[in-house]
C-alpha cells in the first residue's frame, strides 16, 4: 500500500482592503507565508466572498468605496457569522478603536502598520479561535460529541456514517447561517468539482430521515438554487 500523504490545514484569509497597492502588497506577503489568501475591494465582494466559503480571519478595511467596513461587520454578526475579523483602518484614534471593537472586531491595527506586526495579529487570532475550538455542538435537541463521534437527538443515540457525521458537523458548526452548496461540499469533500450535484441532496435527505422525526418540525431548510439551513 501507498502511504497517504499527509493533509496540511488550509488557513483562509479574506482581506477586504480598497486601495490596490496595498491590497496586492498583503496578498502576496500572506500567500509567501502558505496562507491561502482572497482580495475583494467592496462591500458587496465581501458578502458574496463570504457567503461562498468560510474563512479563518478576515481582515477589514473600514472606508470602502460602497459602505462603511463597520456597517459590514454589524450586519456579518447579526446574521451569525462567526469569523475573528482583524480591523485594519487609518481611523486611529482611541474612540475609533473602542467602537471597532464594541461592534464586534477581535482585533484592531491602526495604519501604517508593521508587517510583522499584521501578521503576528492573524497568528495571534488563529490560535484563539483553534483553543476555543468546542467539541461537543448542541442545537435543538441535537447534540454531537466531536471527540466520541457520537450524536444524539432528545438522548436518543443515533447512528451515523462518517460522511453523515461529517455534513451535520458543518450545520452545527454554523446553526441559522444559510449555507451555500458550495461551501458544504467544500467541507465535506476533499474535491468538490467532481461530486455529482445530486449527491448532497441524498447525503441531506438521508440525515432529513434521522433528524426529522417529528411531523410538522422540519430541522432544516431547503433554499431553492442556493443551498440549506440549520433551523
Amino acid at each position: 500500500m501507498q502511504p497517504q500523504p499527509v493533509a496540511h490545514p488550509v488557513v483562509k484569509i479574506l482581506i477586504v482592503e480598497d486601495q490596490r497597492r496595498l491590497g496586492q502588497f498583503l496578498k502576496r506577503s500572506l500567500t509567501e507565508r502558505a496562507y491561502t489568501v482572497t482580495w475583494v475591494q467592496t462591500c458587496a465582494e465581501a458578502r458574496d466572498a463570504l457567503c461562498e466559503t468560510n474563512y479563518d480571519v478576515i481582515i477589514l478595511d473600514l472606508g470602502l468605496p460602497d459602505g462603511d467596513g463597520l456597517d459590514l461587520l454589524k450586519e456579518w454578526r447579526k446574521g451569525g457569522f462567526q469569523e475573528p475579523v482583524l480591523i485594519l483602518s487609518a481611523r486611529d484614534a482611541v474612540d475609533d478603536r473602542i467602537k471597532g471593537l464594541d461592534v464586534g472586531a477581535d482585533d484592531y491595527l491602526a495604519k501604517p502598520f508593521s508587517l510583522e506586526e499584521l501578521l503576528a495579529r492573524v497568528r495571534s487570532l488563529l490560535r484563539r479561535q483553534s483553543s476555543s475550538k468546542e467539541t461537543v455542538l448542541k442545537h435543538g435537541g441535537i447534540r454531537m460529541d466531536l471527540l466520541g463521534r457520537t450524536v444524539t437527538q432528545n438522548g436518543q443515540p443515533l447512528e451515523m456514517t462518517s460522511r453523515e457525521f461529517a455534513l451535520l458537523e458543518v450545520f452545527l458548526q454554523n446553526p441559522g447561517r444559510i449555507l451555500t452548496r458550495t461551501l458544504i461540499s467544500e467541507k465535506i469533500w476533499e474535491s468538490h468539482y467532481d461530486v455529482d450535484t445530486n449527491l448532497l441532496d441524498v447525503y441531506m435527505s438521508k440525515l432529513r430521515g434521522k433528524l426529522e422525526v417529528e411531523p410538522g418540525k422540519p430541522v432544516f431548510k431547503t433554499i431553492r438554487g442556493v443551498g440549506y439551513q440549520l433551523l
